[in-house]
């Protein structure tokens, strides 16, 4: 058998299940890995004491013939997930030291199958970011290199420390948030699966908000197959979320099939944009001649509304945070900054707790809603909002999922764009459509740049259509055959 942390998730609940490892042995494996590749910073708290408990807890329950879909896997949990007794920050040293007395339905879920957990993983500032260099406990590193150069460079964010965790073997899997890209990115960046579900399709509740009628939660690991295991057990109704659709969760691995005859790709005109490197659109017409090769049909189809995307993203997010934001006062939890009076304290606290981008975003969502330009700038935003959703929905009549890059360029320099957030902003340009509308999209490894840097391809399926989008998905893996692994790990 392999070396444990080289399995799959899969693979792993074979092992176990035939008895060849145990669930203590693998959560050994992976805390050895993190120990090793500390210099990454993919963890804000690790822990290995609960990971060797709840292991042992889940190997006495196979004993028992009780086994979850995920019995004995050991996990990384963004640290945006509110984990009972262990630290939740979201990045952000207003929340350090912020220790949850209850648990967040997704990790709940997790636990439930099964799974243990490894610790909680490095982000953005309140998941604020495309490049994880906006974390108050520093920024992460991508375990890829250039070829012939040494600079570290960024994993992509704000779910960075969730891909480098599983890209480095540090963890099969893992949990991750996406509210305009911030799972398919990293993934794309680092070399790995990541899907962003329907939103509505996993429960926000005792997640850390960012943009509520964004933020979506999903799953990381290395193969199609893994992600559809992770989300069928993340998923499903919860009474306690208001946003949780109230639909069945089906057997999303039944669908990674890899067989895709008659199933018909469609290919959105304006996701050719200007500025992007030559080689993104290579991999993307290589991955339209994957699909086709596996018997799919190739639709052209557009998205008019696409262009204003960004700036709409741009003019919702920050609205929405500005709101969510404002109970980190120092008054109820979290850090406090003393002051002469009430507003004096507010002042210091926010102004000591929050990072620079946190600021930013704060000061435009703030500007945005208030007085005078809430028409303006708000209110337009929503209505062009539902003019994205509504092209998704006509492009759909043509086809069954839609092929697309997943970012603009490979992982870059950490430190590079920092000082230009309208560059790191762009980012996102492929992945803020399918979050404007709510569909669920998926970044698979397909090739890599000229630098030997992993890039992805995304799919973007119908509302709560997530099989069709894992059966397209699946048949690209199978296709691109992606192996590589970054050098070290």
């Amino acid at each position: 058998m392999a070396a444990l942390t080289d399995l799959t998730i899969a693979e792993m609940g074979t092992a176990l299940a035939k008895g060849e490892t145990t669930s203590v042995a693998l959560a050994e494996a992976f805390i050895a890995q993190a120990e090793k590749h500390r210099r990454l910073n993919a963890y804000v708290v690790e822990t290995p004491e609960r990971a060797i408990a709840m292991a042992k807890a889940s190997d006495a329950r196979r004993a028992r013939g009780e086994v979850g879909l995920l019995e004995g896997i050991p996990l990384a949990i963004k640290d945006l997930f509110c984990t009972e007794g262990v630290q939740t920050t979201a990045g952000s040293k207003i929340l350090e030291g912020f220790t949850p007395t209850y648990e967040s339905t997704i990790t709940a879920n997790l636990w439930k199958a099964g799974a243990t957990m490894l610790g909680k993983t490095n982000m953005d500032e309140f998941a604020m970011g495309s490049s994880n260099m906006t974390s108050y406990f520093g920024g992460v590193e991508n375990p890829w290199k250039r070829m012939g150069e040494n600079r570290p460079l960024v994993p992509g964010g704000s779910s960075g420390g969730s891909a480098a965790a599983v890209a480095a073997r540090m963890a099969p899997g893992s949990t991750g948030t996406d509210t305009g890209g911030s799972i398919r990115q990293p993934a794309s960046f680092c070399g790995i699966v990541g899907i962003k579900p329907t939103y509505g399709r996993c429960s926000r509740w005792g997640v850390v908000a960012f943009s509520s009628s964004l933020d979506q939660a999903g799953p990381f690991a290395h193969t199609v197959k893994d992600t559809a295991l992770l989300l069928r057990a993340m998923s499903g109704h919860d009474p306690k979320d208001s946003t949780s659709a109230p639909l069945p969760v089906p057997d999303f691995s039944a669908a990674c099939t890899g067989d895709v005859r008659g199933l018909r790709i469609g290919i959105p005109r304006e996701y050719h944009a200007d500025g992007v490197p030559p080689e993104i659109d290579a991999l993307w017409e290589r991955g339209i001649d994957m699909m086709k090769a596996a018997g799919a049909t190739v639709v052209d189809v557009s998205l008019p509304h696409t262009k204003y995307a960004l700036a709409a993203y741009y003019i919702i997010a920050p609205a929405e945070a500005s709101s969510n934001l404002a109970r980190y006062d120092g008054v109820r939890f979290g850090l406090r900054v003393p002051g002469n009076n009430l507003p004096e304290m507010y002042e210091n606290t926010r102004a000591a707790g929050f990072g620079a981008e946190v600021r930013r975003r704060v000061l435009i969502g703030t500007y945005v809603l208030s007085a005078g330009y809430y028409d303006a700038y708000y209110k337009k935003a929503q209505r062009v909002r539902a003019l994205i959703a509504r092209d998704f929905k006509q492009a759909f009549e043509q086809c069954d999922v839609l092929l697309t890059p997943t970012a603009p360029s490979a992982a870059f320099p950490a430190g590079e764009k920092m000082d230009d957030p309208v560059t790191m902003y762009l980012n996102d340009m492929f992945t803020i459509p399918a979050s404007m509308a709510g569909l669920p999209g998926i970044s698979v490894p397909v090739g890599f740049d000229t630098d030997g840097l992993p890039l992805g391809l995304q799919f973007i399926g119908r509302a709560f259509d997530e099989e069709t989008v894992f059966r397209a998905a699946s048949a690209l893996e199978q296709a691109a055959a992606f192996s590589a692994r970054p050098a070290g790990f």
